[in-house]
């Protein structure tokens, strides 16, 4: 009897559960998910995006829809933006080259010491050997694929070099995904000198597109739903010592006030607690109310 009275319980319990997953979905369950909207016009270094282009139009939307409902790491870009673009702006200036460029840097790394499946890294997502070629050092103890100020003037050095090479920014920043070799190539076999009228590969076709989509998100992000407040993520505060190895960089830190911890986030491109090498480096110690 106790048994086919829980029998009979298994079964009328599973068939409310059947039922309930059964049940349509009430109107407090729907989302409201719409398509980004995309201006009518828009530029990018200076250059005018097609938009009247129906596959231009909707390479920019599919990225700008991609970015704007992945919020957490639209916000924490946002956030990154506070503390390090005035930075990337003033050498972008520097070096005579658009602001816009520093949209390619947050599509690169979204702002953050990444290191991709090919082994790019930084900010601006140089490979090892390219580095090298525009005068980073890295090794086993240094890498300034991770120092912002070189990184950002490697970056520019090549963006202007490509930009020699191709007559347009929108290539050379296409060059900078993919290398100056292949976009000649496909400028040659395609007769085309316009990134917006060339086939590429699945990367580069959305590279420039999702840069783009950056700024229009970046430059209102209350229109797209983000709000973030300037003192969400301020400018870290610090001051500038050369220093010359061999150098134990943990002693260095309590010598100078601060923590290794610290001393590394101020500095990503050290890599290793020693340095060797008798080179001279400007090294940013933490201010006292950063701690």
């Amino acid at each position: 009897m106790y048994r086919f009275v829980l029998l009979t319980y298994c079964f009328l319990a599973a068939g409310n559960m059947y039922a309930q997953w059964n049940k349509p979905a009430s109107n407090s369950l729907k989302q409201n998910i719409s398509s980004t909207p995309v201006p009518e016009q828009v530029t990018f270094c200076g250059e005018k995006v097609p938009l009247e282009y129906f596959d231009t139009k909707e390479s920019l939307r599919r990225e700008m829809n991609a970015i704007s409902y992945w919020h957490s790491s639209m916000i924490y870009t946002l956030q990154l933006s506070n503390r390090y673009m005035g930075t990337i702006e003033k050498l972008l200036k520097q070096y005579e080259v658009p602001d816009d460029m520093k949209y390619v840097c947050i599509a690169e790394s979204n702002l953050q010491n990444l290191v991709s499946p090919s082994k790019a890294a930084g900010f601006w997502q140089f490979l090892s050997g390219t580095a090298k070629d525009f005068g980073l050092t890295v090794n086993s103890e240094i890498d300034e694929r991770y120092n912002l100020e070189k990184s950002t003037k490697a970056a520019c050095e090549y963006l202007k070099k490509a930009y020699d090479r191709f007559g347009n920014w929108t290539l050379a920043v296409a060059s900078y995904n993919v290398g100056m070799s292949y976009i000649s190539n496909q400028i040659e076999m395609q007769k085309q000198n316009s990134y917006y009228d060339m086939y590429l590969n699945s990367e580069t076709s959305r590279y420039v597109f999702r840069a783009i989509a950056y700024k229009l998100i970046i430059q209102n992000p209350e229109t797209y739903g983000f709000q973030v407040h300037k003192n969400d993520m301020k400018p870290l505060q610090y001051s500038e010592i050369e220093v010359t190895g061999p150098v134990n960089w943990i002693e260095f830190a309590l010598s100078n006030g601060t923590n290794y911890k610290l001393l590394r986030m101020f500095n990503p491109w050290i890599i290793d607690s020693k340095l060797s090498s008798t080179k001279t480096y400007t090294v940013k110690i933490p201010s006292k109310r950063e701690q």
